[in-house]
């Protein structure tokens, strides 16, 4: 077991039992909710209920998805909260991925001004990017996590365990986050990720904890996304658009598929703007494709892309908002590009091979 500490709560590393055993002895609680959705509830809730010992607690069931991720589920589980008779000295336990763990936090944050809630994230996705920095919210008109607030957890449980819960899919779409903090914060990580060929046989752990200890660092900086904190976003402003416009389709991208579109095409920007080498560019594209394959983006979404980049959470007045990359390692934060230059960074994705 390792654990991180951060300034109010701790992400403790390693078997879910025994990290819950250090969170109650200073923790007391007299009720306990878990909100899960169909697919944790089937293949992780069993994991956490031994680590519960015998403890009662209440299930609120939820559907997996993206597309889930909206005012409409949350009514659903505040009107369950009050039918089990949740109060303020009670907790709640989110057990599932980035959905999970970005609404269930948004709504015991917002439940009664406010019950306390622990993460309990079961994706490599959200274990290295959503279980730290207290952001919560949830998706509004296609806009990612238009609506939220922050709001810390009172402790955080990854347990590298339920990453056997995983498909290929998923775990590839969590590496995405891995490669991200390295691109922006670490070059030695940069220098070791840029190796790997092959996920099925990766030592996941060994990347989390650098991970965290990445984004701790830059959370603990910049704790409301005022200054180092945007750095966070690279690759998101445009992944964040082409994932929103993807949900609508027949071919819903993962998140860190879209990211991963997201970071090839700002990583071009960063190239235009002086900041990246062509090599370097060269060398990310290429890692990124080789890794994730080539998904079609067609020219005539460009504007439907644009739409979606412009009511962005980031943005400043009307200038679409940008973090991106120097060398692997350095990032610049606070950068703007024109429509023109991001429709040409989306064609430069386009004529990348696989």
């Amino acid at each position: 077991m390792q654990t991180i500490a951060l300034s109010d709560y701790n992400i403790h590393v390693g078997p879910i039992k025994t990290g819950w055993k250090l969170f109650l002895e200073q923790k007391k609680y007299h009720q306990i909710l878990v909100i899960a959705d169909e697919n944790t509830e089937k293949l992780c809730l069993p994991q956490l209920s031994k680590a519960l010992e015998g403890q009662a607690f209440s299930l609120i069931n939820i559907p997996a998805g993206e597309q889930y991720k909206h005012i409409g589920t949350c009514q659903q589980i505040w009107q369950q909260m009050l039918d089990v008779g949740v109060d303020r000295q009670a907790l709640v336990i989110n057990l599932g991925g980035g959905v999970i763990g970005d609404m269930g936090g948004f709504c015991a944050s917002t439940y009664k001004r406010g019950v306390d809630f622990v993460q309990v994230p079961t994706t490599l996705l959200s274990q290295v990017d959503a279980s730290i920095g207290g952001k919560l919210g949830i998706d509004f008109g296609m806009v990612k996590n238009s609506v939220g607030i922050f709001c810390n957890p009172q402790a955080v449980f990854v347990d590298p365990a339920f990453l056997a819960t995983l498909s290929a899919r998923e775990l590839r779409s969590g590496f995405a986050e891995i490669i991200k903090h390295a691109l922006i914060q670490d070059i030695a990580q940069w220098e070791k990720i840029k190796n790997i060929h092959q996920l099925d046989d990766v030592d996941w752990p060994a990347l989390i904890v650098p991970s965290l200890l990445i984004k701790k660092h830059v959370v603990e900086v910049d704790p409301f996304e005022r200054g180092l904190r945007k750095a966070l976003n690279f690759g998101h402003t445009i992944g964040h658009a082409v994932e929103g416009f993807a949900l609508e389709t027949d071919q819903p991208l993962l998140h860190g598929e879209a990211i991963a579109i997201g970071m090839i095409c700002e990583a071009w920007l960063s190239q235009q703007q002086g900041y990246l080498s062509a090599a370097d560019l060269a060398e990310v594209s290429s890692f990124f494709i080789q890794t994730y394959g080539h998904y079609a983006i067609q020219e005539e979404n460009f504007a439907a892309y644009l739409r979606l980049m412009g009511n962005d959470k980031k943005n400043e007045g009307k200038k679409i908002n940008f973090s991106l990359i120097g060398a692997p390692g350095q990032v610049h934060i606070n950068c703007h590009a024109q429509a023109d230059e991001i429709a040409e960074s989306l064609r430069y994705y386009q004529q990348l091979k696989a």
